[in-house]
C-alpha cells in the first residue's frame, strides 16, 4: 500500500471535490465513507476506484479478499487531515473509498415485480431509508425521479446502510418509466399517496405487478404523475398528528404490500 500524507496532493483534490453533485455526476464517482459502506461495497462487487484507510488501522480480512479480486484496485494508507479533506462527515471513519457509479436497471422484471418509486422525494435521509426498507421488504427495485435528492449525496449513501448495493436502484423520468412499465406489464397497478379518491391503504390488493408512488415531503404526487396512478391511498391518523413522515408512510405502504402477498 502506498501512502499520502499531504492535503494538497493533487489526487486528494480531486477526491475532495466529489463533495459536490456536479463533480459527481461530470466524473461518475462518488465517495463512501466509513467501513461498513466500504464492506458492502465490496461485498457486493462494486466496482471501487480507490480505498483510503487511515494510519494504524486494521486492515479486515474482507478487504484482502476482494484486493485478491480486484488487483487493480488501489490501496492507500492516509493520514487523519487527509481522510478529513476528502470525507464530508465531521468526524470521518478511518475508511473511505471512492466509487463508480453503475446502472442498475434490470434487463427483465418478473410479471408479479414490486416497485418503489419515488416523485420528487428532496430529504436525502427520507430517500436512502426508503431504498434500505425497500431492500429489507424485498422490492424488485427502487426508481428515483426527477427533482429528488441525488441517489449519492453522502448522506443519501449513509441513510441506505448498504441497502444501496444490494438491489436494483436508478434514475429516471417518473412519468416515462410509468409509461414503460405498462408497455412492458399491461396489468400493472401503479398505486399513489394522496387523499383524491383514496382509499385506506388496507383496503387495496397489492398483488400482480405494482408501482408504489411515494411523493414530495410538503405536495404530495406530482399532478401529472397523479394522473397516471390506478388507485391512490392514505393511510388513516387516529392521533392528533397533522401527518406522517414521508419514509414511515412509505415503510408501512411497503410492509403491507409484503404482508399480503405472503399469505
Amino acid at each position: 500500500m502506498e501512502r499520502i500524507t499531504s492535503v494538497q496532493n493533487t489526487r486528494i483534490k480531486q477526491w475532495a471535490k466529489l463533495h459536490a453533485r456536479k463533480d459527481r455526476e461530470g466524473t461518475g464517482r462518488f465517495l463512501l465513507e466509513g467501513m461498513h459502506l466500504v464492506e458492502e461495497a465490496c461485498r457486493s462487487d462494486i466496482p471501487l476506484e480507490a480505498i483510503l484507510v487511515e494510519e494504524e488501522t486494521r486492515l479486515p480480512e474482507w478487504l484482502n479478499a476482494y484486493q485478491q479480486t480486484y488487483p487493480n484496485v488501489e490501496l492507500f494508507w492516509v493520514t487523519r487531515p487527509v481522510l478529513e479533506k476528502v470525507a464530508e462527515t465531521k468526524t470521518p471513519q478511518g475508511m473511505l473509498a471512492i466509487a463508480k457509479m453503475r446502472v442498475t436497471l434490470p434487463d427483465v422484471l418478473a410479471d408479479d415485480c414490486l416497485l418503489l418509486v419515488l416523485d420528487k422525494l428532496q430529504d436525502p435521509g427520507n430517500v436512502g431509508t426508503l431504498i434500505r426498507t425497500a431492500d429489507a421488504a424485498g422490492f424488485d427495485g427502487v426508481v428515483i425521479g426527477e427533482g429528488s435528492a441525488d441517489l449519492y449525496n453522502s448522506k443519501t449513501i449513509r441513510s441506505t446502510m448498504g441497502s444501496l448495493f444490494h438491489l436494483p436502484v436508478w434514475r429516471e423520468n417518473v412519468i416515462d418509466f410509468i409509461h414503460r412499465m405498462k408497455s412492458e406489464h399491461p396489468d400493472l397497478r401503479v398505486i399513489g399517496t394522496n387523499l383524491k379518491e383514496s382509499k385506506a391503504y388496507t383496503d387495496v390488493m397489492y398483488t400482480g405487478p405494482v408501482a408504489l408512488v411515494i411523493g414530495n415531503e410538503g405536495s404530495g404526487i406530482s399532478e401529472d404523475v397523479l394522473e397516471l396512478t390506478d388507485q391512490n391511498v392514505i393511510i388513516p391518523i387516529h392521533g392528533r398528528a397533522e401527518s406522517l413522515n414521508a419514509a414511515i408512510a412509505g415503510s408501512i405502504l411497503m410492509y403491507e404490500a409484503i404482508r399480503q402477498r405472503a399469505k
